[in-house]
């Protein structure tokens, strides 16, 4: 089989280059299934682990959309045929091949209603943006926190679009950031109330639209440089979400500890990582998100195709997504 690996290049200014390499077809077994790649998607995480200086060449990639080729013998939640979805397992070789394997309990069934290209771009931001709003944070898709507020940084991101759309779903209030009319506009599509220009004061915007404090923060961009505004603004015995590893020790005293403020990290890939025992819990959240892409509660984030899945173009999506004026997801589709 093809699969495209990312090297590290002497090149100083584009440090790193992709190729095709072979590959041994790979054998299901055990939880395993082996997936035919439709399409894959970009993610940050695409560029954060991709080898440099004397790192030994990788396939990355990990959202992905195929069909089901093999089953190992454990596994009974999918079968050969199985239109399917899936966010990756940041320990194991990437989706940028033309096969892949991956444990079963943490890939389903893909929306009907989507393309594999629109299909590749949920998996990862929504497993993303539900683990950190309805399972650390603790609010209630249902509704029992329905006009409570929330402060989404990085609306017109991946994981802050969907976030957008799942605050919604329960009955949030959410107020976002922006500064370019695009992205602005974007995040109104996504559904949100309010839209803050993050290049001015950010506090006082807050004030004038009626939230000195917020019940929830999700902070999917920058850790250190809203920290210490995340604690002016969040609401006593409020909840706040982090994603983006900080550049130092942060500092949780006051006015997060008179606050009672409760912090949580969200790693999408802990579940695999560690094989908790909950790991098919992520199979669950990715089969309820496609039932609600396919009865029109939320859409998927796709805002750019490339074809085909070629070297060339996931240089290109790399580039796209380390400019950060990027929208939304870009996908690869089709192989070269």
């Amino acid at each position: 089989m093809r699969a495209i690996q990312f090297s590290p290049s002497p090149n100083t200014e584009l440090p790193y280059c992709a190729d095709f390499i072979e590959l041994p077809r790979p054998q299901a077994s055990g939880y395993d299934i082996l997936v035919s790649i439709e399409a894959v998607a970009m993610n940050p995480v695409d560029t954060k682990v991709r080898p440099s200086g004397t790192d030994e060449a990788k396939t990355l990639g990990y959202d992905a959309a195929g069909a089901v080729i093999e089953t190992g013998e454990l596994v009974d939640s999918l079968s050969v045929g199985d239109k399917v979805y899936y966010a990756g397992d940041v320990t194991r070789p990437g989706s940028n091949a033309e096969l892949q394997l991956i444990d079963s309990r943490i890939v389903a069934k893909r929306p009907e209603s989507l393309s594999a290209a629109e299909a590749a771009a949920l998996p990862l931001t929504a497993l993303t943006a539900w683990e950190s709003l309805y399972e650390r944070m603790g609010i209630d898709p249902d509704g029992n926190q329905a006009g409570k507020s929330i402060f989404i940084i990085g609306g017109a991101g991946g994981v802050g679009s969907i976030a957008i759309q799942l605050a919604k779903l329960a009955g949030l209030t959410v107020i976002t950031t922006s500064s370019r009319q695009e992205s602005s506009d974007w995040c109104q599509e996504m559904g949100a109330d309010h839209i803050i220009n993050h290049r001015e004061d950010i506090q006082s915007q807050l004030s004038e639209l009626g939230f000195p404090a917020v019940n929830y923060v999700a902070n999917y961009f920058d850790t250190d440089a809203y920290w210490e505004l995340t604690g002016e603004i969040i609401a006593p015995q409020g909840h706040i979400a982090l994603i983006v590893e900080p550049s130092g020790p942060l500092y949780i005293g006051d006015p997060l500890k008179r606050k009672s403020a409760s912090i949580h990290w969200e790693f999408m890939f802990t579940r695999s990582m560690f094989t908790t025992e909950d790991i098919q819990k992520q199979q669950q959240i990715l089969s309820k998100v496609a039932k609600l892409v396919d009865t029109g509660k939320i859409r998927t984030t796709l805002n750019q195709v490339l074809s085909p899945i070629s070297p060339e173009n996931l240089m290109k999506a790399h580039q796209l997504q380390e400019s950060s004026s990027s929208i939304g997801k870009t996908a690869l589709q089709d192989w070269q």
